[in-house]
C-alpha cells in the first residue's frame, strides 16, 4: 500500500472540523468555547469528555483517554492510520497524494476487516436480489408483504432471502473467487461443516453498524424446523452486545430529537420506521446491554421502550429500564392499555365498530402485529402514548404481587428497589420512595428503612468480594508538573512557535526527562518539516507523556497568549539555572575562604578563588539582564 504524502496528511488535518467529526459519535454541547459530552470510552452520567476545536484534540477528564481527531476515529471505527486519513479526506474534500515508492506492509487485521466488509456487502446485495427479483424468493417476499411491510421498507433495510439449499452460498462465493480458508472464518458457515450456511430458507435482515456497513445477518425461519430467529456469530467486526439493529437508519432522527425508541425485534423496528418513527432500534437477540445503552446515550437522553405485551416482553422491559437508568437515560414505556386510550382520543368521532376494533389492540403483542392488523395510523398513535418508567414499575409490581398482604407489599417494594438504586439523583430517589410508599399504602419511613438495609447488605457483599464501582479520575502517573514540563507542554500544544523557541533555549538547558522527550520530538518534527499535533505525538515514545500533552491541551490553559507563556517560561528556566550556578559559586568561595575546599594546594585555591569571583561577576550581570528583560 503506498504512503500518503506528509503534505496530504497535513492538508487533511488542517481541514478537519473536530467538533463535526466527534459530534458524529458523541452529542456535544458548547460550554464557553469548550465542547463537552459523555465519554464514549467509559460509563458516566456527568459529561467529562471534551473536544478542543482549535487543537483538534479530544480528552476525557474522567478516564484519561485522549488524542487527536485521527486517533479518535481510528479508535471508534477500528481503522488504521491511512484508513482514517482517507476517510477524513473524503469527508472534507481533500485529494490525497501518494508517494510512488512507498510500499509497506498493511496491517493484517485491518486488511481482514476490510475484506470482511466487502464480503458482507456483496452478500447483502445477493440476498436482496433473491428476495425481490428471483423466483425462489417469492414465498419470502409474499410473507413480508403479508405482514404489512411496504416495498419502500424492503429497499430501505435491504431485506433478503437465503435459499433452502444450505450449500448454495458456498458455491456462489467460491465462484466469485473467495478462498475456502477465508470463508471458513467469515462467520457465515457451520464450523464443523464449512460448506453449510447458517441460513437456509430464511428471511434475511442485514445488521449494519453506525456507518451503514453490514457486519452481520439475522434470519427468520420460513419453513421447517429450527430456531425462529438466528444471527450470525460474533466476529472481528461484530459484537452483538455493542450493536443495535437499524442504528444507521435511526441515528439522524435520534440526533435531531435526542430520543430513541427501543423495540424487541427486526420486524417491530421496520414497522415503526414505516409509520414515521424513524428513531427506532432493537437489540440483537439478547437483552438490552450496557454497551448498547452507552451507544444511545452519546446521542440521546431519553428512550421509549416498545416491548411485547406478553410476560417475556414485560420482563425484558423491566431489565431494559434498569440498564437505561444505570447509563443515564430517562425512560418511558409504551403499554397496551395506553395505546387503546390514545387511539380512542385520536378517533373521538369514530363509530362503535371502530371503537371495538381499537379495543382489540390491547391483545396485540408487538408493533408489527398492530401494523398488520390495524394499519399505520393506529400504530403511529399507539407509540406516542407512553408512561414514565417508575409509574410502569409500580403498576407492574402491583400486578405481580398481592399488595393487600404485608408479604406482597414487601416483595413489591423490593421489586422497585433496583430502579431506585440506578437513579443518579438523591432528590429523585427520595421523591419516588415516597410515591412507592403511597402506592403500597405503607409508611414512607418503612420503605426507606428497607431500602437502606438492602443497600447496606449489598455493600457488605461487594466489599467481601473486593468489588469497587467507584471510578478514580485519571492521573498521569510519573508525570510531575514543573517549570520545564510546563514550558515544553505549551510549545507542544502551540508548536508553530517552535522555530523561534529553539533559537532562544537549548536542549542542554532542560533537565526533566519528560520535558526532554517533548523537546526531542519537537526537534525531529522541525528537521523533517512536520507540523501538527498528530506528527508530534507520533514521535513521543512515552504513553504517559502523550497523555499529559493531550490533557493539558484539552484544558485550554496553554492557549491563552501562548507567546507570552513561552517567553515567561524561558525566562524562568534560564533564571533558575543561573541562580543555581550562582549559589554553587558562592558555596565554593566560602569553602575556599574557610580552608575547607577539597583542593588543599594554596596556589590552586587562590587561582580558583579569582576565577570564581570573575565568573560570579559575569553570572550576576547575566542575571540582571534577564530580570530586566534584556535576555
Amino acid at each position: 500500500m503506498p504512503f500518503i504524502t506528509q503534505s496530504s496528511i497535513e492538508e487533511v488535518i488542517a481541514k478537519i472540523d473536530a467538533v463535526a467529526v466527534v459530534g458524529d459519535y458523541v452529542r456535544l454541547e458548547n460550554r464557553s468555547g469548550r465542547f463537552m459530552g459523555l465519554c464514549p470510552f467509559h460509563t458516566e452520567k456527568t459529561p467529562s469528555f471534551s473536544v478542543n476545536p482549535d487543537l483538534k484534540l479530544y480528552y476525557c477528564f474522567g478516564c484519561g483517554k485522549g488524542g487527536t481527531v485521527l486517533n479518535f476515529i481510528m479508535e471508534m471505527d477500528k481503522l488504521t492510520f491511512p484508513e482514517a486519513v482517507e476517510t477524513l479526506a473524503k469527508r472534507f474534500g481533500v485529494v490525497l497524494q501518494y508517494e510512488a515508492n512507498g510500499d509497506r506492509e498493511v496491517d493484517k487485521n485491518a486488511s481482514k476487516i476490510a475484506a470482511f466488509f466487502e464480503l458482507y456487502s456483496r452478500i447483502t446485495n445477493s440476498f436482496h436480489y433473491l428476495l425481490t427479483k428471483a423466483y425462489q424468493g417469492r414465498p419470502a417476499l409474499s410473507y413480508v408483504l403479508s405482514r404489512g411491510i411496504s416495498y419502500e421498507m424492503i429497499e430501505k433495510f435491504k431485506l433478503g432471502y437465503a435459499p433452502a439449499d444450505r450449500e448454495w452460498l458456498f458455491r456462489f462465493l467460491s465462484k466469485k473467487g473467495y478462498s475456502e480458508e477465508f470463508l471458513a472464518v467469515s462467520a457465515l458457515f457451520v464450523q464443523k461443516r464449512p460448506r453449510m450456511s447458517f441460513f437456509a430458507d430464511r428471511l434475511i435482515f442485514p445488521i449494519k453498524d453506525r456507518l451503514g456497513r453490514t457486519v452481520a445477518f439475522g434470519g427468520r425461519l420460513l419453513s421447517g424446523d429450527g430456531p425462529k430467529y438466528l444471527n450470525t456469530p460474533e466476529s472481528i467486526a461484530y459484537k452483538k452486545g455493542q450493536t443495535l439493529f437499524a442504528i444507521d437508519a435511526a441515528l439522524p432522527e435520534i440526533k435531531k430529537t435526542q430520543k430513541a425508541y427501543i423495540a424487541e425485534g427486526y420486524m417491530d423496528v421496520i414497522a415503526l420506521h414505516q409509520v414515521g418513527v424513524t428513531n427506532a432500534v432493537a437489540p440483537l437477540g439478547t437483552a438490552f446491554t450496557d454497551e448498547q445503552a452507552r451507544l444511545l446515550r452519546r446521542f440521546a437522553d431519553r428512550v421509549s421502550l416498545v416491548f411485547d405485551s406478553d410476560t417475556a416482553g414485560q420482563s425484558a422491559a423491566v431489565k431494559a429500564i434498569l440498564t437505561c437508568r444505570r447509563n443515564g437515560l430517562i425512560v418511558h414505556v409504551v403499554v397496551p392499555n395506553k395505546m387503546v386510550q390514545m387511539s380512542r382520543n385520536s378517533y373521538a368521532e369514530a363509530d362503535g365498530d371502530i371503537q371495538n376494533t381499537l379495543k382489540k389492540v390491547i391483545k396485540m403483542k408487538d408493533p408489527a402485529d398492530i401494523l398488520k392488523e390495524f394499519g399505520k395510523e393506529v400504530l403511529k398513535n399507539s407509540v406516542k402514548s407512553d408512561i414514565f418508567d417508575f409509574d410502569y414499575l409500580v403498576a407492574r409490581c402491583k400486578e405481580i404481587y398481592d399488595t393487600n398482604e404485608s408479604d406482597g407489599k414487601f416483595k413489591a417494594a423490593a421489586f422497585v428497589f433496583p430502579y431506585l438504586e440506578a437513579l443518579d439523583s438523591d432528590i429523585a430517589r427520595d421523591t419516588m420512595m415516597g410515591q412507592l410508599a403511597d402506592a403500597l399504602c405503607v409508611e414512607r419511613e418503612a420503605v426507606r428503612n428497607d431500602y437502606n438495609k438492602r443497600r447496606a447488605s449489598a455493600f457488605v457483599r461487594n466489599a467481601s468480594r473486593g468489588d469497587s464501582q467507584a471510578h478514580q479520575p485519571h492521573n498521569s502517573e510519573s508525570i510531575c508538573m514543573n517549570d520545564e514540563l510546563f514550558l515544553l507542554a505549551v510549545v507542544a500544544v502551540n508548536n508553530t512557535f517552535y522555530p523561534q523557541f529553539r533559537v532562544r533555549i537549548s536542549m542542554k538547558e532542560i533537565e526533566d526527562p519528560a520535558a526532554k522527550d517533548i523537546f526531542i520530538a519537537l526537534e525531529e518534527c522541525f528537521v523533517h518539516d512536520e507540523t501538527g499535533l498528530d506528527a508530534l505525538l507520533s514521535r513521543i515514545g512515552s504513553e504517559n507523556v502523550r497523555k499529559f500533552i493531550v490533557e493539558r491541551g484539552a484544558s485550554k490553559e496553554f492557549l491563552s497568549n501562548p507567546e507570552q507563556l513561552i517567553s515567561d517560561g524561558i525566562k524562568k528556566i534560564k533564571q533558575k539555572r543561573i541562580e543555581r550556578r550562582l549559589a554553587n559559586i558562592v558555596i565554593e568561595l566560602r569553602l575556599i575562604e574557610s580552608g575547607q575546599h577539597k583542593d588543599e594546594n594554596a596556589y590552586h585555591s587562590v587561582a580558583l578563588y579569582e576565577e570564581l569571583l570573575l565568573e560570579k561577576m559575569h553570572v550576576d550581570a547575566e542575571l540582571r539582564k534577564l530580570k530586566e528583560n534584556k535576555e
